[in-house]
């Protein structure tokens, strides 16, 4: 097993997202091995020259690394450790890679079971969606072992773009939640959004538009996203003149659109939220607009 492009792997659950990803894998030299509880998913992958395991025990006998795709923390404890699952017949050595969203105690659990039995659970939850997994244009984060992790980064590069180790087991977990901290409570800023345009007459299938055509262009949230830290920045720190000025067009505009709310009879709590956070946030502390609106608030 000391070259990672010989492992045999062994892939579970070929979903939405588990179908693209272990089809990536196919043509590896150590060969794949499928199963999935519907004979129609694992059909293609035998035809492309996979093989179809029969159980989950089966599985994991003939592989180094397998690969589990799954609905939820249930599914992935059993797989892993239930009857007949993936422990009840993996050798020492064999590497288990949980990719889909679960606890990230649920993960340092099943970490520490597969260890008695000298396995690697790593977690590696992926982010890119369905069209990443298509492309191999997925991120993915890996909490590991510095050993797992040598293993796991080859393979995972066939369907990935970016293979992350964020740290030890748990670790790619965290850093999937608080991604997607990020993203569902910038859905929720989008309704709120929306909201607004609409109580303002304006058409928001024109806006979403100019949503993505703009975000394409900054970035969006990632933008902000390049320091080390979240302490506060000193003046003489390089970023605090950057994000000073992000800052202040900030609660500028953050202003504006809770004037546009009051006078349009549209709560903005989200917005409201931001004005008072954003300086703290980004380490330069609250501008003069935000105080301005605070102080009127308690006025």
């Amino acid at each position: 097993m000391s070259d990672p492009g010989g492992l045999r792997i062994g892939y579970i659950g070929l979903g939405n997202m588990g179908a693209p990803m272990a089809q990536r894998l196919l043509g590896r030299p150590g060969g794949l091995t499928v199963l999935d509880t519907r004979p129609e998913a694992v059909a293609p992958f035998v035809e492309a020259g996979a093989t179809a395991a029969t159980d989950t025990a089966e599985l994991a006998a003939a592989c180094d690394l397998i690969c589990v795709t799954v609905l939820d923390d249930a599914q992935v404890r059993d797989v892993v450790a239930g009857t007949g699952g993936l422990l009840s017949t993996a050798r020492p050595g064999t590497v288990i890679a949980v990719h889909s969203t679960i606890s990230d105690t649920t993960a340092t659990e099943l970490a520490a079971q597969c260890a008695e039995a000298g396995v690697d659970l790593v977690d590696a939850p992926v982010s890119g969606g369905a069209p990443g997994a298509r492309n191999g244009t997925l991120a993915v984060m890996v909490g590991a072992t510095d050993e797992a992790f040598a293993k796991v980064a080859e393979p995972f590069g066939h369907f990935a773009e970016i293979v992350i180790h964020a740290g030890p087991v748990g670790s790619g977990t965290r850093m999937k939640l608080a991604r997607n901290l990020l993203h569902f409570i910038s859905f929720t800023a989008a309704t709120e959004a929306q909201r607004l345009a609409e109580a303002a007459g304006i058409d928001i299938t024109e806006l979403g538009k100019v949503v993505r055509h703009t975000d394409a262009i900054t970035g969006g949230a990632g933008a902000i996203m390049w320091r080390d830290n979240t302490s506060q920045l000193g003046a003489a720190d390089s970023w605090f003149p950057i994000f000073s000025h992000v800052r202040d067009l900030g609660e500028k505009d953050l202003s504006l659109a809770l004037d546009l709310g009051e006078r349009l009879g549209v709560e903005l709590p989200l917005a409201t939220r931001a004005l008072a956070g954003l300086g703290v946030g980004l380490g330069v502390g609250t501008g003069s607009t935000a105080q301005a609106h605070a102080s009127e608030e308690h006025a």
